[in-house]
């Protein structure tokens, strides 16, 4: 590999700083930036695309504070809706802790909950870490930063709160679980009813729980710190379960962020007016 090629000559070459990360004078001396050949770019690019498009949506829909309620439907941006200047509500879906003083937008109490869960999400921060801050950009492609750190410094290091926030989600998901089922309540709360939204929201709590219960915290809180398994078999079980979702943690992350955003935008086209609710009974 080179052998006779000065390390610091092929770093200056590539155009790279020199003594550092592959350039190191123990790594193989490799002008080339990398030895891909591929589109690696393109699915780090669609990713952050795809985080961007759902940052751009949830901040104007965070923000608008209305239309986030069409009886019996709830958005689950704005759901458990915890302050007093929430849409009026029928019994079961008004969950009020806050007083007046709330001026904001109520889906601001709530969504930090959900976000903070996804925001420390051990995929999540694969991707973001690829897509917006090239780190590293694709695998076998030297990341443009002079050092690593990891996440042992500050702001990262508050990246191991992931654990407490799973908790949390667990809560929200338990309350759009509550949510789905008002869905079957027509507009004066009897039971009975059934829209097309009733079907919107329970095909999303469905992705959410299968996400929340595919995390890892889920799955260390389950079986971890387990010496025997064998000794255990309620927990194997559980364990077993979780691992069959763990491993479609990333299509199931995807699958609930985009369920999320149908969800409210569905909500939201009915309580603007702009689309009527089919009823199936």
């Amino acid at each position: 590999m080179a052998t006779g090629t000065d390390p610091q000559a092929s770093a200056a070459t590539a155009g790279r700083p020199a003594g550092r990360g592959v350039d190191h004078a123990s790594r193989a001396a490799i002008p080339a930036r990398h030895l891909r050949g591929d589109r690696w770019w393109l699915a780090p690019a669609v990713t952050a695309a795809g985080l961007l498009a759902f940052i751009v949506y949830s901040t104007w829909r965070a923000f608008a504070g209305d239309d986030y309620y069409a009886a019996p439907y709830v958005s689950p941006f704005y759901s458990p809706c915890l302050a007093a200047n929430c849409v009026d509500m029928p019994a079961g879906a008004d969950w009020e802790i806050v007083g007046s003083w709330w001026r904001l937008s109520p889906a601001l109490l709530v969504l930090i909950f959900p976000l903070g869960f996804r925001l420390t999400c051990y995929y999540y921060r694969k991707a973001y870490y690829r897509g917006f801050w090239a780190s590293p950009p694709a695998c076998a492609v030297p990341e443009p930063h002079a050092k690593y750190s990891g996440e042992t410094r500050f702001p990262l290091i508050l990246q191991n709160v992931h654990r407490y926030f799973f908790y949390f989600a667990v809560l929200v998901a338990g309350v759009l679980t509550y949510d789905a089922l008002l869905g079957f309540r027509d507009e004066d709360g009897a039971w009975g009813h059934m829209g097309l939204g009733t079907l919107v929201l329970l095909a999303n709590v469905a992705l959410i729980w299968a996400y929340t219960l595919s995390c890892h915290s889920c799955r260390h809180i389950v079986g971890g710190r387990l010496r025997n398994f064998s000794r255990h078999p309620v927990r194997y079980r559980l364990w077993g379960w979780v691992g069959v979702l763990n491993a479609r943690h990333m299509q199931l992350a995807w699958a609930s962020l985009v369920s999320v955003a149908v969800a409210d935008f569905y909500v939201y086209l009915v309580a603007s007016g702009a689309f009527d609710d089919p009823r199936f009974f």
